[in-house]
């Protein structure tokens, strides 16, 4: 595998974390109503789980409203029971059409808890990303080993890998210091 194909790899993958890293993200709760809070939702209907995206259109009107809007009536109540079940803590109140979800302010010890599940996934990311450049350097190596590429190439590529790496964990570490002031707001 030439160098270029190595750090394209390495590049990907660890886009790839910071991605699963950013989705992560949207589901924890801040002061404000986002629909990304229940976009991971599963609901119980037709014998199946199925995300809530696929029965429902979800918004957030005001700043402290998440508003669901079923397409089909019938599955309301499965979608408020999954809401109930769902350990995030919300309080959904139906009018037989449309569910509102009225989102609390956050206590000061809940956004202690937020702000520290936030550095787990920053770190859970920083981790991958640094798997990746583990990976990237070994099949420099090994593409040294193997005389496909000179050992410069292979100095080269390992220090791009690097930088590659500083480049992603600072994307990890924006992302992760912007939720933590969204969370600490009032």
């Amino acid at each position: 595998m030439p160098a270029d194909d190595i750090l394209l790899d390495a590049e990907e993958r660890m886009e790839k974390a910071v991605g699963v890293f950013r989705h992560a993200l949207t589901g924890i709760r801040t002061g404000r109503a986002n629909p990304g809070l229940v976009d991971s939702l599963r609901v119980e209907v037709y014998g199946s789980p199925t995300p809530i995206k696929a029965l429902a259109s979800v918004g957030a009107p005001e700043p402290n409203q998440i508003v669901v809007r079923p397409f089909d009536p019938g599955t309301i109540k499965d979608i408020e029971k999954a809401l109930h079940a769902s350990g995030l803590g919300l309080n959904p109140q139906s009018d037989g059409r449309v569910i509102r979800i009225i989102i609390p302010a956050l206590s000061t010890d809940v956004r202690r808890t937020m702000t520290s599940r936030i550095k787990e996934l920053a770190e859970e990311s920083r981790v991958a990303i640094r798997s990746v450049r583990r990976d990237g350097n070994k099949a420099a190596d090994t593409e040294k080993t193997d005389g496909t590429i000179t050992e410069d190439d292979c100095e080269t590529t390992k220090e791009e890998v690097q930088e590659l790496t500083k480049k992603y964990e600072a994307k990890v570490g924006e992302l992760a210091r912007t939720k933590e002031a969204e969370v600490m707001e009032d």
